[in-house]
């Protein structure tokens, strides 16, 4: 149901921010798909405004694009040094963060990873980064998901580093690898606006504590059929 809602910086619109990540993916045209976009488009049909959805290399970057107006609202894992930057609504689902490693890795676990000599894989800026507590292996970053992958894949790195559903898709392209079953953490997800709109964050706040016991949280998992993801119940 559409209904009275703060008004947004950009007239009958949303501008909904969204980083590479497992939570959407876009189609050979071009068309944006998954849980993310769902959720944007359910929030859009519920304050009757179009949707445009903006795309950025990483969670900073969406960070940067809220406190600069450029975009309305956006998908961010909770993290304590972004909320010094962004508000929070409640959180909405959560995912693992864990490890695949290459058919021959003798890493069986995630405390086997962090030897002098092994080199992780790991998205620069991510909470999979922050989370992540290690003294002796090495990180290697990369600025997006793929790359990081691709690192793996080249034998730049040993142990890739990141979101459970997102690695499941990895071990996929990787024959004989496999995604450890431990976890070092959970990327929480929330939807995040601007410092000093309370309006808004309580608006938006409402709409995802709706969404999670409506139902339409789960409805988008189960459709973009991710693994591994759950929806936080309150």
């Amino acid at each position: 149901m559409t209904r009275a809602s703060p008004t947004f910086d950009a007239p009958r619109r949303l501008r909904f921010g969204l980083f590479p990540s497992f939570f959407y993916s876009k189609a050979a045209n071009g068309e944006l798909h998954g849980v993310g976009v769902e959720i944007a488009r359910a929030l859009a049909a519920n304050i009757g405004v179009t949707l445009e959805l903006r795309e950025y290399p990483n969670p900073p970057g969406l960070v940067q694009a809220l406190a600069a107006g450029e975009i309305d609202v956006a998908t961010l894992g909770l993290d304590p040094a972004r909320a010094a930057q962004v508000d929070f609504t409640p959180p909405y689902m959560k995912a693992d963060f864990s490890f695949v490693v290459p058919q021959a890795s003798s890493v069986q676990k995630i405390a086997d990873a962090d030897q002098t000599g092994i080199r992780i894989a790991i998205v620069r800026g991510h909470a999979m980064d922050t989370v992540l507590k290690t003294k002796h292996a090495e990180r290697i970053y990369a600025d997006v998901p793929d790359a990081a992958f691709e690192l793996l894949r080249a034998n730049r790195a040993d142990v890739l580093a990141g979101i459970r559903p997102g690695l499941v898709g990895y071990a996929a392209k990787l024959p004989g690898s496999r995604v450890l079953s431990d976890s070092y953490g959970a990327n929480i997800l929330a939807l995040a606006v601007a410092k000093g709109q309370g309006a808004r964050l309580a608006f938006v706040s409402e709409f995802i504590v709706e969404a999670r016991t409506s139902g339409l949280v789960q409805r988008a998992i189960d459709q973009a059929g991710l693994r591994g993801i759950d929806v936080i119940a309150s």
